[in-house]
């Protein structure tokens, strides 16, 4: 074709691409127009980033939070400046909504679940957790729950015999400080990691034992494991600040501890799927004998051969195991250390017992140490905040207009963020008090979606009678060892410290006195 024949041809092209732009812009405007007026939506008049491109005055602001461990009252206060529960910011390229309304949670965790994913939050958590339940969307994310649901059925959650066996080693660990100011939180990590790879893996990495016994070694594969878990999950929450910048990072201790957790792991899955074989192969020989006791990885290995699939599915559960049981205990005492009437109630319900070890039913009686637990889990949720990504056009109930009473349009593409931190906070849910921890605000307290310390909607935490059972356990032995537990932190002030959890940022030292 001639040159001068070409020029209608590329002209026409061009006319024709952009007419087409022009035709899919006017027509998402038309049909986004149409929802809005539908539902009466209004815009949010409250922004928080100034830099209307990229946002960079508010990540600048969250950066200086985070290094300052305030991120949870800076967000706190945001709400307060506003004098609203809904408010609008921008994470780099993408729109953002905060909200501490609870019909807002209510219908993005449930009323409209289908319309949120997690968004680019899988490409942060997916190189430590990979694709399993706490990572997936969807049919996989529902193939998940399905798998895991049987595994935290009551005879597993009950099973107050295996915290026992923990329990002793705790007890003994913390009687050889002898009375001595110790970090209390140190303790609670290691007896939750200790008792989760037991619940797992059918091994533990035995931490309080090696404390015991004094043969602490950092060469030690147990301990190497524990100590790149921790590494990990940080690692996981910095991707997450850095978004897209994360691909320019030098990251090589981050990218270690994943392979280090990766491996000690897979050698308990390649021992299952033995296990598995075997007896796959004493039922085809019709010799098949009953397991003695519940094997949760062997449960899951009856299930699927995918070693991957194993692997990903038990780091998830493991990191929630661990993380969210040890973080409640440790923010629950850094509390109650400082508040000896509180102390004496719990040993007031607990001499109930005369001595001896709670049933799974006494536990779940205990009113008052229910009301600690919840109080704890209000005030110092372990997961203190949340998002989901909108991947459709859809409204939510409460945000729009001035006094945030109207629906709010949430586009496609928008990162809708809640604190739960800030919601539990909520003068108008919880009293003038919110700030302060008072257990006996529960005894009349009946909260819906305003409370939601372990998720809610089709998501809730598949594990959250495990994690209570185990902390109500650990409570009321320590109770019952212990008659005096004292706070040693010089500033008495709780401060966040923040990673896929939300522990006590400066530990907790206290002073515990023996029966």
């Amino acid at each position: 074709m001639a040159k001068d024949q070409q020029h209608p041809v590329l002209y026409l092209a061009a006319f024709l691409f952009v007419s087409y732009i022009i035709y899919n812009r006017l027509s998402l405007y038309i049909t986004r127009r149409r929802i809005i007026k539908q539902h009466g939506c209004l815009p949010n008049p409250h922004q928080f980033n100034k830099d209307p491109i990229l946002g960079l005055d508010a990540l600048r602001i969250n950066i200086h939070h985070a290094k300052n461990r305030s991120i949870l009252d800076a967000q706190l206060r945001r709400y307060e400046q506003y004098k609203s529960n809904t408010f609008m910011s921008r994470m780099m390229t993408m729109p953002m909504i905060s909200t501490i309304e609870p019909e807002n949670v209510k219908t993005v965790l449930s009323l409209k679940f289908k319309d949120y994913s997690f968004g680019a939050r899988k490409q942060a958590f997916a190189p430590l957790l990979g694709n399993g339940i706490f990572n997936a969307d969807g049919e996989r994310w529902a193939n998940s729950r399905h798998l895991l649901r049987p595994n935290f059925a009551r005879e597993q959650v009950a099973d107050l015999v295996a915290f026992e066996r923990h329990m002793q080693l705790l007890l003994k660990a913390l009687k050889q400080k002898n009375g001595q100011v110790l970090d209390l939180q140190e303790y609670f990590f290691r007896f939750t990691i200790d008792t989760a790879t037991e619940f797992l893996f059918n091994h533990s990495t035995a931490s309080l034992r090696m404390m015991v016994e004094g043969t602490d070694n950092e060469k030690n594969e147990d301990a190497v494991f524990a100590k790149a878990f921790t590494v990990a999950q940080a690692d996981v929450l910095t991707r997450i600040r850095l978004g897209f910048l994360d691909k320019f990072r030098q990251n090589k201790e981050g990218n270690d501890a994943i392979k280090i957790c990766h491996e000690y792991v897979e050698q308990f899955v390649d021992d299952a799927i033995r296990w598995r074989e075997e007896k796959d192969a004493e039922k085809a020989a019709g010799a098949e004998k009953e397991e003695e006791r519940y094997v949760f990885i062997h449960e899951l290995a009856k299930q699927t051969n995918d070693k991957k699939r194993i692997r990903d599915e038990l780091t998830n559960v493991l990191l929630a195991g661990r993380d969210t049981t040890a973080s409640l205990l440790s923010n629950m005492f850094f509390e109650i250390s400082s508040k000896p009437e509180i102390w004496k109630k719990l040993r007031e319900e607990v001499a109930t017992l005369d001595g001896r070890l709670p049933t799974y039913e006494e536990l779940k009686n205990m009113k008052y140490l229910k009301w600690c637990l919840n109080e704890s889990l209000r005030i110092h949720p372990v997961v203190p905040g949340n998002s989901r990504y909108a991947i459709r056009d859809t409204v939510l109930p409460l945000g729009g207009g001035p006094d945030g009473k109207a629906p709010l349009f949430v586009p496609a593409g928008t990162l809708v963020g809640y604190s739960t931190y800030s919601m539990h906070r909520r003068t108008d849910y919880f009293g003038a008090d919110a700030d302060i921890y008072r257990p006996e605000r529960w005894e009349h307290l009946r909260p819906g979606w305003e409370y939601l310390p372990f998720n809610g909607g089709p998501r809730i935490c598949l594990g959250q009678q495990y994690a209570l059972t185990e902390a109500g356990y650990v409570t009321v032995r320590l109770v019952q060892e212990f008659k005096e537990v004292v706070l040693k932190d010089e500033t008495g002030v709780w401060v966040e410290g923040l990673t896929l959890t939300c522990c006590s940022g400066n530990g907790v030292k206290v002073a515990l006195t023996p029966v």
